[in-house]
């Protein structure tokens, strides 16, 4: 196979991990979730079970993607450097089994709406608190998963940086994108008002910018002649 389809085939599934990613993280909580408000939660998701099933369906593809991606991304990058390829793919590979697990929350969720009162003998205030403690359960999950979302994308950077046949400056904004992902999750850990802060958006944006950028690249342009630098 060669490098150019290889690389088109890694931006296939970037664009995958990207597409169903926005759906799940940020479509759905964005239609279903309130924060801090548990009747309208309850209520939204009672009235859209349908959109959080197709939320999980979204989330597992996502990751079944991430899976995948690493492992196409080293056949294209081994030889840059074996040594940060193979970190590159453990890194990215960790945050899948923990997604998985987390995932199951939001099934938890499911159960309740279903037969809360019926199966489990719950008030509709106990179900709507359960539900809203299944979906902070949920949320410090993915914040543990964005560890590894920002760990995998400093050796992938440092390829890209040094491969010579992929933009360097994609390679120095996903680097950046590493220590977004961490700053916000120290952010989150460590002061309980940094969502209100806005610092959360804008540590974000080299990530955003740099994988929607080598997804791009990859897709469409995929890769010059292999000059390892």
């Amino acid at each position: 196979m060669s490098d150019k389809i290889t690389a088109r085939i890694a931006g296939a599934l970037y664009l995958g991990v990207i597409v169903t990613g926005i759906f799940t993280l940020m479509y759905v909580p964005s239609r279903l979730f309130a924060a801090d408000n548990a009747a309208l939660t309850f209520q939204k998701i009672v009235s859209s079970q349908s959109l959080l099933r197709w939320g999980i369906a979204g989330g597992l593809l996502c990751y079944t993607f991430f899976l995948f991606l690493p492992l196409v991304l080293y056949k294209l990058l081994h030889s840059v450097n074996k040594t940060y390829a193979r970190l590159m793919v453990l890194l990215a590979v960790l945050s899948v089994p923990v997604f998985f697990l987390n995932v199951q929350n939001l099934f938890s969720i499911l159960s309740l709406v279903d037969g809360g009162q019926t199966r489990f003998g719950l008030t509709r205030q106990e179900i709507q608190s359960q539900t809203m403690l299944y979906l902070a359960q949920y949320d410090n999950g993915m914040r543990v998963v964005h560890i590894f979302s920002g760990l995998w994308l400093f050796p992938f950077g440092y390829l890209v940086y040094k491969s010579g046949f992929l933009p360097k400056i994609l390679g120095i904004v996903l680097m950046l994108g590493c220590f977004g992902y961490l700053v916000n999750f120290t952010g989150h850990t460590l002061f309980p008002g940094y969502s209100q802060t806005g610092i959360s958006s804008v540590v974000s944006l080299p990530a955003s910018i740099g994988e929607i950028g080598i997804c791009l690249w990859l897709l469409i342009i995929g890769v010059k002649n292999k000059e390892a630098t």
